[in-house]
């Protein structure tokens, strides 16, 4: 067996050998996304205008690599109910355009049918949906969990108990599920430290956990798309690995 090969001073990965032959992980991807011709109002790299599953239905099946999404629930602010709803710190939040459980489960039945077999979707999700569940959400698809990803935000949230300081990011694969061949970095920690210097929205994402999601599971030039992209963080991610965008919010800002 040849020598062992390190990540850092204190993390041993795999040898050589195990990489080449029998592990079940590799740096290179052997899935290639199809071609996209795509209508011409779906503008490429651009901050949209549009109803999200509008734009979904305008997909062609089974092309897209990677998908994001990061629902406003409703069921957080009916559920946790802090009384501060439409005031202070919460005003911008409950401005937004809630998303039943309904509607969130039409957003991922719809992402299922554009995203390439092996492809992923990375879920955005609150404390509170995480412990009740949230199987029935995809339920009837092609998609199951495969990973989940800690955002430690480095800054005071809301709860009358422990205060809030990280969110959760879902990982979901669809059929077929692997990650040798698919899944090409593999120095993303669970648990990932990332302050947003400003907050352009009230649901503002880690630019860079979001890059090197994209460029774990995505070659150059692959699309990623977005369909609830709020302050279009994804976009950013994108366009920083090399990547192309498409995506929209109802607001489009």
């Amino acid at each position: 067996m040849k020598k062992a090969t390190y990540a850092d001073d204190n993390l041993t990965l795999f040898s050589e050998t195990d990489i080449s032959n029998n592990s079940v992980f590799s740096t290179e991807r052997d899935v290639k996304s199809p071609s996209i011709d795509l209508p011409d109002f779906l503008k490429p790299n651009t901050r949209l205008k549009m109803d999200g599953l509008k734009f979904l239905s305008h997909l062609p099946t089974e092309t897209i690599p990677v998908a994001f999404l990061d629902p406003q629930y409703r069921g957080v602010l009916d559920k946790m109910n802090y009384g501060n709803e439409g005031k202070s710190r919460e005003k911008r939040r409950s401005a937004l355009m809630q998303m039943s459980e309904e509607l969130i489960a039409e957003f991922l039945q719809s992402i299922d049918k554009v995203l390439i077999p092996s492809g992923h979707l990375f879920l955005w999700m609150d404390k509170f949906h995480l412990c009740q569940g949230f199987k029935t959400w995809f339920d009837g698809t092609q998609l199951d969990i495969v990973d989940l990803i800690v955002w430690n935000k480095d800054r005071f949230g809301m709860g009358y108990r422990s205060r809030r300081v990280s969110e959760y990011c879902v990982v979901l694969q669809k059929h077929p599920r692997r990650a040798k061949g698919v899944w090409k970095i593999h120095n993303i920690r669970d648990v990932w430290l990332e302050r947003t210097e400003t907050k352009e929205h009230p649901h503002q994402k880690p630019v860079g956990l979001q890059a090197e999601l994209i460029a774990a599971v995505s070659n150059e030039g692959d699309y990623v798309i977005d369909p609830a992209a709020g302050s279009f963080s994804v976009m950013e991610a994108a366009l920083k690995k090399g990547r192309n965008f498409i995506g929209c919010d109802l607001e489009g800002t």
